[in-house]
């Protein structure tokens, strides 16, 4: 490691630029995606902001422990599916359940009346050809101007990375989970 000095002088301007609802992306192989956008979540939360957090991949019922915090912290936390595709008994219905979803999310997103709506674990349904990516992309375009929208999962569609505000990739340098080690409850769920 090399030691720097720290910076003396602030390193950037301030932004002249319209403040506005930003699409913002979490995307890529590494852990952190869905992390980053809770974290999100609760800051726009705590200045009290109306937050509403959709998981097209996770079922009604869960209770990890995003939901159990959320609850605690009045902030809403939906399931809109029935797991991973590879639990799943039956993939009409889970694409069934996505394109269900997405309504729901689309309506909370052409509402205006959320500051932010996350739309987490949305990229497997659009990969899977779940969700029309038009339609998804129609509809961030056409979002009330005060929106906020983030979406997280692998693999974004170039097409979202392109519209975005702001898109971070998400890297695996190394994972506990290759090395043989187990998911960790409240670190991984």
């Amino acid at each position: 490691m090399q030691i720097e000095n720290p910076p003396t002088e602030k390193p950037y301007d301030k932004s002249e630029g319209e403040r506005r609802g930003l699409v913002i992306v979490n995307t890529g192989d590494g852990k952190g995606k869905s992390t980053a956008a809770f974290g999100l979540s609760a800051r726009a939360h705590g200045r009290g902001k109306k937050v509403k957090i959709y998981q097209f991949m996770k079922v009604p019922s869960a209770r990890f422990g995003e939901h159990r915090t959320f609850e605690a912290m009045g902030l809403p936390i939906e399931g809109l599916g029935d797991g991973f595709s590879w639990k799943s008994k039956d993939l009409e219905h889970s694409a069934q359940l996505a394109r269900d979803g997405w309504e729901k999310a689309k309506e909370a997103i052409m509402s205006g009346e959320y500051f932010l709506i996350v739309l987490d674990e949305v990229t497997y349904p659009l990969i899977y050809g779940w969700l029309a990516l038009d339609e998804v992309v129609n509809t961030l375009k056409a979002r009330p101007k005060e929106v906020h929208v983030c979406l997280t999962g692998r693999r974004c569609p170039q097409e979202i990375i392109d519209l975005a505000d702001t898109v971070t990739e998400m890297q695996q340098i190394k994972h506990a989970f290759t090395a043989g080690i187990p998911a960790q409850r409240g670190i991984e769920d």
